[in-house]
């Protein structure tokens, strides 16, 4: 079984393709962008099981087949914003499973670069699946979509299910309902295998910088270095979120695509909301560090979701998925990814 993820380079595509490496069943292609960094291949590369496929420049099926390695991660270089690109991975990689994770999947950043955000995950998209389409293709493809989706909810409409109405906050929101549409009028349409998780917040090891879980971890961790002073800049604390483990959410990916309906959408979360500022807390509880809070304009939203809360009963009794991993121990490992980080550019 030949697996393509897109977004390899990215925390939920490099945890997914750690995972698939315990598989004997799955050869594991990944996709990056010229400019990516590989610092979240590390393990993988630690472990001698990444292939970079040095000399493959653009790929045709006989070469790629002589330059991948069973076992191994094998990482090609390709821009979903460029349709020749795509097409042409598509046909060389011949996949029987995608697993579409590429985004612009910074909500702050939308609101900075919104053209880019609806180009980069919208067009992105289209071209992933045009490049499907003309190789006549038929793999089952689980589309990445977010809890960002249903935007303004109201008290009375928790826990989130699926029949909830969108009412988008954010251009990113924006770009993952485009996603989700598209999904569903392919499905319609050539009878594409799509099934899109809704997925909510989830974090751990390698989550970006810029997002409030690991931009408190790892400004924890620059105060225990000596770094900064022990002072943790905040926006908006009181927003609740559902916050789910990557490693138990990318396992919900795989599962998705051998259990899930095609055409349909599926709620992946942990069915329990958080407060931003309670999260902080955990977050703080794991250093012997004195260290106070103080709120910075620039990480205040034009608009923001107050409460995420996901019902993911619909995807539990389809696949028989449940999180393994407590909140307080993701937050633990999130703490200590960013020290050994910090550790490693003394």
């Amino acid at each position: 079984m030949r697996v393509l993820i897109t977004g390899l380079t990215g925390m939920a595509g490099s945890h997914l393709a750690e995972a698939l490496l315990d598989r004997e069943d799955v050869e594991i292609f990944g996709t990056m962008r010229w400019r990516s960094r590989l610092d979240n291949l590390d393990d993988i590369a630690a472990c001698g099981r990444l292939n970079t496929m040095e000399g493959l420049q653009i790929p045709d099926a006989a070469a790629l087949d002589r330059h991948s390695r069973p076992g191994m991660v094998n990482v090609l270089e390709c821009d979903l914003l460029d349709p020749t690109s795509t097409s042409q991975l598509v046909a060389a990689v011949r996949p029987d499973r995608v697993f579409h994770l590429a985004a612009q999947s910074f909500v702050p950043t939308s609101w900075h670069a919104p053209a880019h955000t609806i180009q980069t995950n919208v067009i992105g998209q289209l071209n992933l699946f045009e490049g499907i389409r003309r190789a006549g293709l038929q793999p089952l493809i689980q589309i990445a979509g977010s809890s960002e989706q249903y935007g303004m909810v109201n008290e009375d409409e928790v826990p989130i299910r699926e029949s909830n109405p969108f009412r988008p906050l954010s251009p990113y929101a924006v770009s993952k309902i485009g996603q989700e549409t598209m999904a569903y009028q392919y499905h319609k349409s050539y009878g594409f295998h799509t099934v899109v998780t809704r997925g909510f917040n989830h974090t751990g090891p390698r989550r970006g910088q810029v997002l409030a879980t690991s931009s408190f971890a790892k400004q924890i961790a620059e105060i225990e270095a000596g770094l900064r002073e022990p002072v943790i800049d905040v926006g908006d604390l009181t927003s609740k979120r559902d916050w789910t483990d990557v490693r138990d959410m990318v396992r919900g990916y795989w599962l998705a695509l051998d259990h899930c309906a095609p055409g349909e959408a599926y709620n992946i979360g942990s069915d329990h909301a958080i407060a931003v500022g309670e999260m902080l807390d955990i977050l703080l509880g794991h250093s012997t560090k004195s260290i106070s809070k103080r709120v910075d304009p620039n990480r205040l939203r034009p608009s923001d979701v107050k409460l995420l809360w996901g019902d993911s009963s619909k995807f539990r009794a389809a696949t028989g998925w449940a999180p393994t991993i407590p909140f307080e121990k993701t937050m633990e490992d999130l703490l200590n990814y960013w020290r050994e980080r910090l550790g490693r550019q003394k």
